[in-house]
C-alpha cells in the first residue's frame, strides 16, 4: 500500500508538468513588450499568467494540466479592456498565431480557431455578396435565391464541421436569418433585426464566457439604426434586449447592461443610460447589493442633464463673522459655473485665469464661478484664490474623498458643471474651451458625432 501511494506521489508532478502551449507572434515587433493570459468566465476574467514578449516579437504561454478547456483573452497593451483579443482553448491541442493590430489574428495551429476564423471569413464573404446585391437595386429573384442558398449552405457545413468542438456553440449561436421567398432590402432588413437573437442562448455558459453576448447586444443598440442618435429608438432596443435575455443569473445581467450603460455614458446618450438604470440596471444593482455601482448609477443620474445639481453647504466669513451658504441658496447669476479644481493641478491652473478673464467681459450677473478646491491642504489653495475674487471658492477637503466631489463623481481636475438660475444642469464641458463654446451658443456634438470627432483628434494627436 505505502509503494503504490508513492508510486502516485511521484507521478502526480509529471502528470502537472505535462502541457500545451500558446505561442504567439506580434507584429511590427516594436509596439509589443508583454502579453498576458486571462480565462473568461461569465463575470470576470481570472488571471493566469504573463510573459515578456522579444524582439522578433515572439512570446509563448505553457499550459500545464490544470489549465481547463474554455475561451482565453490575451491582453497586449493599455488600457486592458481596449487591446485584447479572444481564442478558443480545447485543453488538448496547441496554438500557434500570428498578430497585427490592423490585420487580426491569423492562426498557423488550432482547429478549432483555424474553423472558427474560416467560418467568419466565408460569413462575411457572403453577407457582402448581398450587400452588393441590394446596393445594386437587386430585384432579380434567381440571384436573390442563390446567394441566399450559399448562405444557407455554408451555415450547415460549418455546424456539420465543428460538431463536439467549442467552436460549434459560437457558429451555431451566429445562424443568420435566412428568408423564405425574395424580400425588398426593408423587408429583408427589418427581418434581420426581428430574428438577430433567434439562435442565441443567453444560458450558454461558453457564449458567456466570451465577448460574444455583449457584442452581439451593442451592435443591436448601436448599430441597426438610420439614425444612431435616436434616443427612443436606443431605449427601445434595452427594452428588445431585456426581453431576450431569459438569464436567471442577476450577476451576468448585470455585467452585460453595465457595459452597455457605460457605452450609453461614452456616447452622451445621458436620457437612454438613465432609461437603462430605471428600468433594470438600479434594480440589478439592488438585488446584487452592489452599492458602488448603484452610487455610480445615481450620481451619474443626478448630475445629468436637466437634474437639479446636488446642492452643498460652505462655510463663508462675512465681516469677519462665519457663516453658511448654500448653492440652493444663491440667486446672484443667470448662470452658475461649478469648477472642480485643486492648486495642484497644472491643467486647473491654466485654465482658471482664462475663465477669470472671459468672465470679466461678461455683463454682471451672466455668469457666477462656484470654485471647489478639491485639496489635501489648505496652505497652498488660500494663497491662489487670492487671484480670483469674483469667484465664490469652497474648499473641498480630502481631495478625492471630498462629499461635494463625490456627489458630483469628479474624477478628474477641472471639470466643470453649467447650471441655469434654478440650479439645474445645462452643459458639463470638458474644459474650458466647451464651456466658452457653450455659453456662446454653441452647442456640442455628442453621441456618434461627439464619437467620430474624438477619433479624428485622436488620429490628428497620434500623427
Amino acid at each position: 500500500m505505502t509503494k503504490k501511494l508513492l508510486l502516485l506521489f511521484v507521478l502526480l508532478p509529471i502528470l502537472i508538468i505535462a502541457q500545451n502551449s500558446i505561442k504567439g507572434t506580434f507584429s511590427p515587433a516594436k509596439d509589443y513588450e508583454w502579453a498576458i493570459l486571462y480565462k473568461v468566465t461569465p463575470t470576470t476574467s481570472i488571471y493566469v499568467q504573463n510573459t515578456t514578449v522579444d524582439d522578433e516579437g515572439k512570446f509563448i504561454f505553457k499550459l500545464d494540466s490544470t489549465i481547463t478547456k474554455g475561451i482565453y483573452r490575451i491582453v497586449y497593451a493599455l488600457p486592458q479592456e481596449e487591446y485584447n483579443f479572444d481564442l478558443i482553448y480545447d485543453g488538448k491541442e496547441d496554438i500557434e498565431f500570428t498578430f497585427h493590430r490592423t490585420d487580426g489574428v491569423d492562426y498557423k495551429v488550432s482547429r478549432e480557431n483555424q474553423l472558427f476564423n474560416s467560418y467568419m471569413k466565408s460569413m462575411d464573404l457572403v453577407n457582402q455578396a448581398i450587400n452588393n446585391y441590394y446596393v445594386e437595386d437587386g430585384k432579380e429573384e434567381k440571384a436573390f435565391k442563390a446567394i441566399f442558398k450559399t448562405l444557407k449552405e455554408t451555415q450547415a457545413n460549418f455546424e456539420k464541421a465543428s460538431e463536439g468542438m467549442l467552436a460549434s456553440n459560437f457558429i451555431k449561436a451566429n445562424g443568420p436569418y435566412i428568408p423564405v421567398g425574395y424580400e425588398d432590402v426593408k423587408t429583408y432588413s427589418k427581418n434581420i433585426r426581428a430574428n438577430y437573437f433567434s439562435s442565441v442562448d443567453f444560458n450558454n455558459n461558453t457564449l458567456q464566457s466570451s465577448n460574444f453576448l455583449i457584442e452581439r447586444m451593442l451592435t443591436y443598440i448601436f448599430g441597426m439604426s438610420v439614425n444612431p442618435d435616436d434616443q427612443e429608438f436606443l431605449k427601445s432596443s434595452i427594452d428588445d434586449i431585456a426581453k431576450k435575455m431569459t438569464t436567471s443569473q442577476p450577476e451576468l445581467k448585470k455585467t452585460l447592461f453595465q457595459i452597455v450603460w457605460q457605452q450609453l455614458v461614452d456616447f452622451k446618450f445621458e436620457e437612454s443610460a438613465n432609461y437603462l438604470t430605471n428600468s433594470y440596471l438600479l434594480d440589478i444593482a439592488k438585488t446584487t447589493n452592489d452599492d458602488e455601482l448603484k452610487s455610480t448609477l445615481l450620481v451619474y443620474k443626478n448630475t445629468s442633464i436637466g437634474a437639479k445639481a446636488p446642492d452643498f453647504k460652505w462655510e463663508t466669513g462675512v465681516k469677519g463673522k462665519k457663516e453658511t451658504a448654500s448653492l440652493s441658496a444663491i440667486e446672484t447669476a443667470e448662470n452658475y459655473a461649478v469648477v472642480f479644481w485643486s492648486s495642484t493641478c497644472s491643467h486647473c491652473l491654466k485654465e482658471l485665469p482664462e475663465l477669470k478673464k472671459y468672465i470679466s467681459n461678461l455683463k454682471e450677473g451672466k455668469l457666477k464661478v462656484i470654485a471647489v478646491g478639491l485639496e489635501e491642504e489648505p496652505y497652498r489653495w488660500n494663497n491662489e484664490i487670492t487671484y480670483y475674487p469674483d469667484f465664490i471658492h469652497v474648499y473641498g477637503e480630502g481631495k478625492w474623498d471630498n462629499p461635494i466631489g463625490d456627489a458630483y463623481g469628479v474624477v478628474e481636475t477641472p471639470t466643470y458643471f453649467i447650471l441655469d438660475k434654478d440650479k439645474k444642469v445645462i452643459s458639463k464641458p470638458y474644459d474650458f474651451k466647451a464651456l466658452k463654446s457653450f455659453l456662446e451658443g454653441n452647442t456640442p456634438k455628442t453621441g456618434m458625432g461627439k464619437l467620430l470627432d474624438d477619433k479624428i483628434k485622436e488620429e490628428k494627436k497620434n500623427n
